[in-house]
């Protein structure tokens, strides 16, 4: 059995940048502040919600290490350390332990593809090379490769792999991992819209978008089910299905940080080649979260 890097809800946040396209440290302040306030379990830098497809790697290791910095243990810090390179993952990986990252979410390769044994060297490759636990990324519709039940099996023979963050999409593929791996493997769900589901499978809980935005009810949905209040946990996954399902009406993370900005908690700024979500659905965003939030901020 290994100890779970965390229980409950964690934050993958967005990375707040001004309006010339550069990181907003004041916004990320504000934005860390308001996670810690509303009992998020975890942050998560770099993510695929925090653009890291477009930061450089010296902008994700100031951030990573301004995180650090403000968070100062109070929750666990996860840094996405992730490429389709994997002598790239294994130096990137290496600088987030030196900065303090207390894990990494590694996300499979991606455009080169990997077969399943090239998986498991690339992943135990990278665990090698670090002394914190790795969390695998499997999300196959942005990647184009799926980490097989198997694979797992494979993976979680090393003492880093810890966990996977599986936004696979599939229950039964979830079902499958849970069953193959047992405790050697921790689920976290990466779709808001199956938190309940996977943890009913025996999952630890989120790696979520909407917590960005409403980081108190993720939290609440998650901890109710680990308090064995099933029912209560049932009835908020319902409730903020309709605003989970809201955080794609476009290519994430366009709409969350577009909330974000409706909170005022960052601008609504974005490097190409993503852009500011399109009037129609901002327009719907905001009836959306208006049904949610008493008043938000005119962007």
């Amino acid at each position: 059995m290994k100890n779970a890097m965390f229980k409950g809800s964690g934050a993958a946040i967005v990375t707040p940048m001004d309006e010339h396209g550069n990181l907003d440290l004041k916004a990320t302040e504000k934005l860390l502040k308001f996670q810690l306030e509303h009992g998020t379990d975890a942050i998560i830098v770099n993510g695929t919600t925090g653009e890291s497809s477009t930061l450089e790697e010296k902008e994700k290791l100031e951030l990573l290490e301004f995180t650090v910095h403000y968070v100062n243990h109070r929750v666990p810090i996860i840094m996405g350390t992730g490429s389709n390179c994997t002598s790239h993952a294994v130096r990137m990986s290496r600088k987030a332990q030196a900065l303090g990252a207390n894990g990494l979410l590694v996300v499979t390769p991606y455009y080169n593809k990997a077969s399943q044994q090239g998986l498991v060297e690339h992943y135990n490759t990278i665990a090698d090379s670090v002394d914190i636990p790795i969390i695998i990324y499997n999300v196959p519709t942005r990647t184009g490769v799926n980490v097989e039940p198997e694979t797992y099996l494979k993976l979680s023979e090393h003492p880093n792999i810890k966990a996977t963050k599986e936004a696979n999409l599939s229950i039964s593929h979830v079902a499958k991992v849970a069953a193959l791996c047992g405790g050697r493997l921790d689920i976290y769900s990466g779709n808001d819209d199956l938190t309940l589901p996977i943890m009913a499978l025996g999952g630890k809980g989120v790696i979520s978008v909407l917590a960005n935005i409403m980081p108190f009810e993720v939290h609440m949905l998650c901890q109710h089910f680990l308090d064995g209040e099933i029912e209560k946990s049932k009835d908020m996954q319902l409730e903020l299905l309709k605003i989970m399902n809201a955080m794609f009406m476009d290519v994430n993370p366009i709409p969350v940080k577009t909330a974000a900005a409706m909170l005022g908690l960052c601008g609504e700024n974005f490097r190409l080649p993503l852009t500011k979500l399109e009037p129609e659905k901002k327009k719907k965003l905001r009836e959306i979260m208006e049904s949610y939030f008493v008043q938000l901020r005119e962007i």
